[in-house]
């Protein structure tokens, strides 16, 4: 079961502002990079299930951050449906992160007072969503959905929704700055935070430094507000 209670990490997701997203087969560079976003101060990590043996090394790495690094909470992203959602709960997952809103696995987390954010493409979509119980809406891909004005827009006739963008969302001050600023909770970021060199290079404190400097520009742009 999850470590930590879903207000609890619902309201780190939102003080803290960003989650690390990606996978990696191999256990080993997968607890470095874990380890590496944690100590660069993104404390919760979206493990997504892309390969055919995911939940074994989420399993592993859950078990890990359990005995080693209890601050760290671990999450699963990519999650398409109810059965997966569940494997991923059972092995100890605090959220769980979809590409699209998928209502059983809505109703699965809900009962298990485990976070969901599930990706939205429209505002009738984020209404379904938080009707079933979602605190925080992924949009994806965030860009493509309409980026920054899509979620300011949104904001408008619905102040209490809080979005979460994945895609599109680079860590530089012009990128964050402008999902911020137009009302986001938190982002999601993948490959633009995690790159392909830094991973081929196995170069994990510039991983960690590069998430420290994300979560300063963050802090600026908030000016202290969280």
């Amino acid at each position: 079961m999850a470590r930590y209670k879903r207000l609890d990490t619902l309201v780190m997701m939102k003080q803290i502002g960003m989650i690390p997203v990606f996978y990696n087969s191999d256990f080993e560079v997968a607890k470095a990079v874990v380890m590496a976003c944690a100590d660069g101060g993104a404390r919760l990590v979206e493990f997504t299930n892309r390969g055919d043996r995911a939940i074994g090394v989420f399993s592993r790495l859950e078990e890990l951050c359990a005995k080693e690094r209890t601050e760290i909470v671990l999450g699963v992203g990519s999650i398409v449906d109810a059965p997966t959602a569940a494997m991923y709960i059972g092995a100890g997952a605090n959220f769980v992160v979809g590409p699209l809103l998928d209502e059983d696995t809505a109703r699965l987390c809900n009962s298990r007072k485990i976070p969901y954010s599930p990706g939205c493409g429209t505002v009738s979509e984020i209404h379904r969503a938080e009707t079933l119980g979602v605190e925080i809406c992924k949009i994806f891909p965030g860009a493509e959905v309409g980026g920054p004005s899509f979620v300011k827009n949104v904001k408008g006739p619905c102040p209490w929704t809080d979005i979460m963008p994945t895609g599109g969302v680079a860590p530089t001050k012009e990128s964050l700055g402008a999902w911020f600023e137009a009302g986001v909770a938190c982002v999601g970021m993948g490959s633009n935070l995690i790159t392909e060199e830094l991973l081929a290079a196995r170069d994990y404190a510039g991983i960690t430094r590069k998430v420290k400097e994300a979560l300063e520009i963050i802090g600026q742009v908030r000016g202290g507000k969280k």
